[in-house]
């Protein structure tokens, strides 16, 4: 496993209509004609919180059935001017990432895994029967995104900068196909921790009544319809005082699969650990691969098997279960 990428420089590869790799675009510059002033920036990364603070630019591909990926840029951060016949608004192809850019001691900048993203970045798009970005061209992408704007990530504990990499269907039509038109971008948010003072304990509801994901359906994609059907389990969990949903599989509604936005683990008076497989209805985390990877390296034993909701309330209930992570 690769742990980081500490942005060495690499070539940035195209795509032929099919996907195949093909002669390398190059990033066109252009820079934002009022960038934010440096004072005003370093008062903002104090107490950045999570996705409120922007950068200055931002990384734009396009992709046509003629001209394959093109114009391939960095350039001010800025709205999107779109058509309101635009597929995404209508049909919902969309998918994104989320990862972080870290400061190194040296001064330097790593990014965690950039790889694995990409290639969940393309499962999500064939999935969603989008175009897929190339892995190489995505890695690129946020590499180049994290050069321009290193002086956004926070000297503060848990600070980095967070990327957004997402793809939309930009073509403008009204019927349900697959759009021959996208944009893909990478935006960045300087962000704090995502837990003030450490992860705290929290509480979770589960959910008896909604369901994240169906056998056959989109739940190993990561697209934004599957966060929207989650907000209202989440929405019930809040009222019942608790801090995240729990998700039941949609068929027996018995075996756990995970929570609103990660994966979740359990940790057994054996030392063993035990986390639900990847079935096509849990999304493949990055960290929950990284997790599973280092703790086996460590000699632990991770299981990757169903978990019914009736013996995890037993197992607590009898001491066999000591702790739950995600």
């Amino acid at each position: 496993m690769s742990h980081t990428d500490t942005l060495a420089n690499a070539p940035l590869a195209d795509t032929s209509s099919d996907g195949a790799s093909a002669s390398p675009p190059k990033f066109a510059f252009e820079p934002n004609a009022a960038p934010i002033a440096a004072n005003e920036r370093a008062a903002q990364l104090v107490n950045p919180g999570f996705g409120k603070v922007f950068t200055d630019h931002m990384v734009t591909i396009r992709y046509s059935e003629t001209e394959g990926w093109h114009d391939a840029k960095i350039t001010a951060r800025a709205p999107f001017t779109m058509d309101s016949a635009s597929a995404v608004l209508h049909y919902a192809q969309e998918i994104f990432e989320g990862m972080k850019a870290y400061r190194l001691p040296d001064g330097g900048a790593a990014l965690f895994r950039p790889t694995a993203n990409a290639a969940r970045f393309r499962s999500s798009a064939e999935r969603m029967a989008m175009v897929p970005l190339p892995e190489d061209l995505f890695v690129e992408s946020v590499r180049a995104i994290v050069r321009q704007e290193a002086d956004w990530i926070p000297d503060i504990d848990g600070g980095a900068l967070y990327l957004r990499p997402f793809m939309i269907a930009s073509e403008v039509f009204l019927g349900v196909k697959p759009s021959t038109e996208y944009l893909y971008a990478v935006i960045a948010s300087s962000v704090g921790a995502y837990f003030k003072g450490g992860a705290p304990a929290v509480t979770l509801w589960v959910s008896q009544d909604y369901t994240r994901a169906a056998p056959g359906g989109t739940g190993a994609a990561k697209c934004g319809g599957n966060y929207a059907a989650s907000l209202i389990a989440q929405a019930e969990a809040t009222r019942q005082g608790c801090d995240q949903v729990l998700f039941l599989d949609a068929v027996e509604r018995r075996w756990i699969e995970e929570l609103g936005g990660m994966n979740i683990f359990f940790v057994f008076d054996d030392g063993t650990i035990q986390t639900p497989p990847l079935t096509g209805t849990i999304l493949p985390g990055i960290t929950r691969d990284s997790l599973i990877t280092l703790a086996r390296d460590m000699g632990l034993t991770v299981r990757e098997e169903p978990y019914a909701i009736d013996q995890c309330r037993a197992d607590a209930a009898s001491g066999r279960l000591r702790e739950a992570f995600a």
